[in-house]
């Protein structure tokens, strides 16, 4: 069962990033470790995407590298 977007938010903010805001229901998520910013677009209680989870899970792998003093 796939996880909601609201999971995946919660998720980010816990790492420390912060929402960019958008427009409409889309969000942008920054962290200043993360090079690229994670978008992602729908409503809280909508089932995430395969590629919404795919784009968090590289961003807070990233983030834990950069954590952890690694390249990238």
């Amino acid at each position: 069962m796939p996880r909601k977007l609201r999971e995946l938010r919660a998720d980010l903010r816990r790492a420390g990033f912060r929402n960019r805001g958008g427009k409409g229901n889309h969000q942008d998520w920054e962290h200043p470790r993360v090079a690229k910013s994670v978008g992602l677009a729908g409503q809280n209680g909508d089932d995430a995407q395969p590629y919404q989870e795919r784009a968090v899970r590289v961003a807070l792998d990233e983030l834990a590298r950069a954590q952890k003093g690694e390249e990238p």
